[in-house]
C-alpha cells in the first residue's frame, strides 16, 4: 500500500480541513434552528448540572447550622426533573435531525452522480461512489448533529464548572488546570494521525466498493477463468488495509478516551489529597471541598465527551472530504434555449444532425477522438457507421448525446447550433441503445417508461410487439410489473428490452450500438423490419458490427482514425474503398453478399 503518513502535513491540509469543515456546516446549515434548539435544550441540562453541587452545598451547611433542608432537596429534586427533561427531548430532537441531515446528504450526492458528465462518472469505479452514498453519510449523522451540540455543552459545562470551582477554592482549581492541561496536550498530539487513520480507512472501504462492484458485474468471465481466488485476495486486500487503518485509529481513540478518563480520575485524587490537608489546616470548610469534588466529577462527563465529539468530527470531516469529491465533479450544463428552436422541417432534404469540421477529445491533453469531422445524417433513412478500433465511432454518438463537447466546430439540430438548444430538448429528440443494452433497477414497466414516463400500456405492448417480445412479457406472472433480473435473461433479451424502450419515444433520431448483434435469426430479421419502417420516417444511425446491418444501410459513414475517410452505399464502397474492402473481407464473405450474416463486421 502507499505510504500517506504525510498526507496530513502538507501545505494544502488546512484548506483542505476547512473545505470539509464548509461541507459539513452545509448539511447542517438549513437545520440551524434545530440545532439551535438543541443546544438550548442541551444548556438547560448543563446549567441543571452546575446548580447541583451548589445547592448540595447549601443544604449541608444547612446541616450544620441546623437550619431547614426542605427548599434545597425540593430544589435538587426539581433540577433533576428538568435536567433530565431536557436531555430526553434533546436526544429526540437531533436523532431526527441526524437522520435528516444523511437524506439530504445522500439526495445532493445522487443528484450530482446523476448530472455530472458521463467522462467524470465513468472514470471512477462505480462501487466506489455507491459507498460514499451509502457508507460516508452516516459518518455525517453523529458529526453534524450530535457532536456539534455536545462539543457547545461540553465546552460550557467544563467552563461553568471550573468558573464555579475558582468561586470554591483557588488552589483546587489550579491542581485542577494542570490536570486538565496535560491531558489535552496529549489528546492534540493524537487528534491528526486519528484522524489520518479514519481518512485512510474509509477510503479502503471506497475502493473495495469499486473492486467488489466490478468482480460480481463480471462474475460469468470471473467463474469461467478460475479467477475467484485472485478477485477475492484483491477485494480482502482492501478490506484488510480498511481494517488495519480502523484498529489504527480505535487505538489511537483508545488512548486518548483512557488519558482524558484516568486523567480526571488522577485529578479528583490529587484534589481530594490537596483538600483533605486544607480542610485540616481550617482553610477549607467540609461542604466547599465536598462541592468541588462534586464538580471535579462532573467534569470527568465533559472531557470524555470533547473527546469523543472531537473523534467523531474527525470521522465526519473524513467522510465529508469524500462527498466534497463527489460534490465536485463537473456537472452537465444546463444550458436554456438561446431563442426559440425552429420546429422540424417538414422537408427532408436538410439534414436532421451535422457535424461541422468537428474535432473532440476525451482529456485536453489527449488525443483527438475525432478530427475536423464533417458528415450528415439525413432526416430519414438508415445511416451505417464503421471503421477500425478507435475510429471514434462511439465519439460521434457521445457528441450527438450530449455526453462531451467538441473542443473545435460544432453540430447543428435541423440546421440550429447545439448551443441554442436546451440539453434536455436534443435528448428528447434522440433515442439510445447501447450495445451492453443494460436495464434500470426495476420492473418490464420501468424500463419502457425510462424516457417518456407518460406512455400508456398500449404504447408499451406496441413496443414489446415489434421486437417479438410480447408474449414473453405476457407470460410473466406480473406482466409488465414483472421485477427484471439481469441474470435472468438473455443477452438478446436484454437487447430487445433496450430497444423496445427506445421504440416507445417515437424519436426523430434512433442511435443503435448494434442492436441486433446477440439475437438468434428469426428476431434479427423482425428487429431489422422495426428499423426499416422507422427509417422510413426517421433518422436510424446504426455502429454497425455485423455485415447485415452495413449492407441494409442506405448509407455508410467509413471512419478511420477519427476522420470521415468515405461515405457511400455498400456497393459503392466496395468499388472505391480499400478500407471498407479490407473490413468486408475480414467476414469471407464476396462482394455479392447482401442478404443477413451472422457474423461480425471484424474491427467495427
Amino acid at each position: 500500500m502507499t505510504d500517506r503518513s504525510a498526507e496530513g502535513t502538507e501545505p494544502g491540509a488546512g484548506a483542505g480541513r476547512r473545505a470539509d469543515a464548509r461541507v459539513l456546516w452545509s448539511f447542517a446549515r438549513p437545520h440551524r434552528r434545530t440545532l439551535l434548539l438543541g443546544l438550548l435544550l442541551g444548556l438547560g441540562t448543563t446549567l441543571a448540572q452546575l446548580a447541583t453541587p451548589l445547592v448540595t452545598k447549601d443544604i449541608l451547611d444547612g446541616l450544620e447550622g441546623k437550619g431547614p433542608v426542605g427548599p434545597g432537596v425540593y430544589l435538587l429534586i426539581g433540577l433533576l426533573v428538568a435536567g433530565t427533561g431536557c436531555a430526553l427531548w434533546q436526544w429526540i430532537l437531533l436523532g431526527g435531525l441526524a437522520e435528516r441531515i444523511v437524506l439530504d446528504a445522500r439526495s445532493a450526492m445522487v443528484d450530482r452522480l446523476l448530472r455530472a458528465r458521463v467522462g467524470v462518472l465513468t472514470a471512477r469505479p462505480g462501487g466506489e461512489l455507491v459507498t460514499s452514498v451509502t457508507s460516508d453519510t452516516l459518518l455525517l449523522r453523529e458529526a453534524a448533529a450530535t457532536s456539534v451540540v455536545d462539543l457547545v455543552n461540553g465546552v460550557v459545562l467544563l467552563t461553568g464548572a471550573l468558573f464555579l470551582m475558582a468561586t470554591l477554592d483557588v488552589v483546587l482549581l489550579s491542581t485542577t488546570l494542570g490536570s486538565l492541561a496535560v491531558i489535552g496536550a496529549v489528546i492534540a498530539v493524537l487528534m491528526p494521525p486519528m484522524a489520518l487513520a479514519q481518512r485512510e480507512a474509509q477510503a479502503a472501504v471506497g475502493r473495495l466498493g469499486g473492486v467488489l462492484e466490478g468482480t460480481l458485474r463480471a462474475i460469468r468471465t470471473v467463474k469461467a477463468g478460475r479467477a475467484e481466488g485472485r478477485q477475492s485476495a484483491r477485494v480482502l486486500a482492501e478490506a484488510r488495509e480498511s481494517t488495519r487503518q480502523s484498529v489504527r485509529a480505535v487505538r489511537l481513540e483508545a488512548v486518548a478516551w483512557t488519558v482524558a478518563t484516568g486523567g480526571i480520575h488522577i485529578a479528583i485524587l490529587l484534589v481530594l489529597a490537596v483538600g483533605a490537608w486544607r480542610v485540616t489546616e481550617g482553610a477549607l470548610p467540609v461542604s466547599s471541598l465536598v462541592a468541588f469534588l462534586l464538580y471535579a466529577f462532573q467534569i470527568m462527563d465533559p472531557v470524555s465527551g470533547l473527546t469523543r465529539s472531537v473523534t467523531e468530527l474527525q470521522a465526519g470531516m473524513a467522510a465529508s472530504a469524500r462527498i466534497r469529491d463527489v460534490q465536485n465533479m463537473e456537472a452537465e450544463p444546463l444550458r436554456e434555449a438561446r431563442g426559440t428552436p425552429p420546429a422540424p422541417p417538414g422537408g427532408g432534404e436538410q439534414p436532421v444532425v451535422a457535424f461541422h469540421a468537428v474535432t473532440a477529445r476525451y482529456r485536453p491533453d489527449g488525443p483527438p477522438a475525432l478530427s475536423g469531422l464533417s458528415a450528415a445524417i439525413p432526416r430519414r433513412g438508415h445511416t451505417a457507421v464503421v471503421g477500425p478500433s478507435g475510429a471514434g465511432k462511439t465519439t460521434m454518438f457521445s457528441l450527438m448525446l450530449g455526453f462531451l463537447q467538441p473542443q473545435h466546430g460544432e453540430l447543428t439540430l435541423d440546421g440550429v447550433p447545439f448551443d441554442r438548444w436546451p440539453l434536455a430538448g436534443i435528448r428528447a429528440r434522440m433515442a439510445y441503445v447501447e450495445q451492453d443494452a443494460p436495464l434500470l433497477p426495476g420492473t418490464l414497466r420501468d424500463n419502457l417508461l425510462c424516457s417518456h414516463p407518460g406512455a400508456g400500456d398500449d404504447a408499451l405492448w406496441a413496443a414489446l410487439r415489434a421486437v417479438r417480445l410480447d408474449e414473453k412479457a405476457r407470460g410473466l406472472p406480473r406482466g409488465l410489473d414483472e421485477t427484471l433480473s439481469g441474470a435472468a435473461l438473455s443477452g438478446g433479451e436484454r437487447q430487445r428490452i433496450a430497444l423496445a424502450r427506445a421504440l416507445v419515444g417515437d424519436p426523430d433520431v434512433l442511435l443503435l450500438d448494434e442492436a441486433t448483434a446477440q439475437l438468434d435469426g428469426l428476431t434479427e430479421v423482425a428487429v431489422r423490419d422495426v428499423v426499416r419502417r422507422l427509417a422510413a420516417r426517421a433518422a436510424v444511425v446504426t455502429i454497425a458490427h455485423r455485415l447485415s446491418t452495413v449492407s441494409d444501410a442506405d448509407r455508410i459513414l467509413v471512419l478511420d482514425r477519427g476522420r470521415l475517410r468515405a461515405a457511400g452505399t455498400h456497393a459503392e464502397l466496395l468499388g472505391r474503398d480499400e478500407l471498407y474492402r479490407d473490413l468486408v473481407a475480414a467476414l469471407r464473405i464476396g462482394p455479392a453478399a447482401t442478404g443477413p450474416g451472422d457474423g461480425s463486421l471484424a474491427g467495427a
